[in-house]
């Protein structure tokens, strides 16, 4: 009996606070006109409890890899962005394309439409009116995501249905189905069939990738995806990069466009891809959500 009762305790904490981190604190921008919900937002993010479960691990690894020179900044930094990337899928629910026009800044081009081609994007700032801006410049993007499971969903109603509705989401900013993973490749190469393009966020743990390569981020050889870089190559498809962060001050999106082109070498690819985040990392660490 005390067991169960734990057990029922600990589920409704864990609860509770999916309910106030995914939901309630984030949501406020579906009423909130954006300047007001941005200036509240970047007073939650002095709460050290807020988002503690997942900043307090990417605060001791900065900390130990020499990323961090004050440690209160960088927590509010991570806390922010966190809490800025749930809260655009309630102003995505909530506004229309002209909130795009207003608030993201755009560098760069996502070149010519209707041919096949491969979008990479990465675990840094926030992503969606990325996927949203890129539909509007008149392309197709097909996005591979994970399938919605695994032990991060045990015992989690709340956080399940906003991953879900999250998804939705995607699939209304891009106007297309996701492709789920594992298995996506049946589908990446449908959509490049019908000339469309395929959207991936790159930097994911080696475990999850059965074909990678190794690439150097911040000095440190690491091993990233390559299957796609070699797909590149072969089919002769042009690769893009972009990502998305926000000036901490206004809140302004701020959008990069970097065409990558058609590479011969998949290796240089992978290492041109991945510079990127490199570069990020060294700006922005706390925007990372690794």
């Amino acid at each position: 009996m005390r067991q169960r009762l734990d057990r029922a305790w600990r589920r409704f904490r864990r609860e509770g606070r999916d309910l106030l981190e995914v939901l309630l604190l984030p949501g406020l921008a579906a009423v909130l006109p954006w300047p007001v919900s941005f200036a509240l937002f970047r007073r939650l993010a002095h709460w050290p409890w807020l988002y503690r479960e997942a900043c307090l691990p990417a605060l001791a690894q900065a900390r130990e890899r020499g990323h961090c020179c004050d440690e209160r900044a960088w927590a509010w930094e991570r806390r922010l962005v966190t809490l800025l990337d749930h809260a655009d899928h309630y102003v995505f629910r909530t506004r229309s394309d002209a909130w795009m026009e207003r608030y993201v800044q755009v560098v760069g081009d996502w070149g010519e439409t209707g041919k096949p081609g491969l979008l990479w994007t990465l675990h840094w700032g926030t992503g969606l009116w990325a996927l949203r801006h890129a539909r509007v410049a008149g392309l197709r993007p097909n996005m591979v995501l994970d399938a919605p499971r695994g032990p991060d969903f045990a015992g989690r109603t709340v956080f399940g249905r906003y991953v879900r509705a999250r998804m939705r989401s995607v699939e209304r900013a891009l106007e297309r189905p996701i492709i789920f993973a594992p298995g996506a490749m049946d589908g990446v190469r449908s959509a490049l069939e019908r000339r469309e393009q395929v959207a991936v966020v790159m930097d994911v743990p080696q475990d999850q990738v059965k074909v990678t390569r190794a690439t150097t981020i911040l000095g440190q050889p690491v091993s990233v995806p390559a299957a796609l870089a070699h797909m590149a190559v072969a089919q002769a498809l042009p690769v893009t990069v972009f990502f998305m962060g926000v000036d901490l001050r206004t809140g302004h999106r701020q959008l990069s466009v970097v065409p990558l082109g058609v590479s011969a070498d998949a290796g240089a690819l992978t290492d041109r891809a991945f510079a990127h985040l490199d570069s990020l990392l060294k700006a922005s660490p706390a925007a990372w959500h690794l």
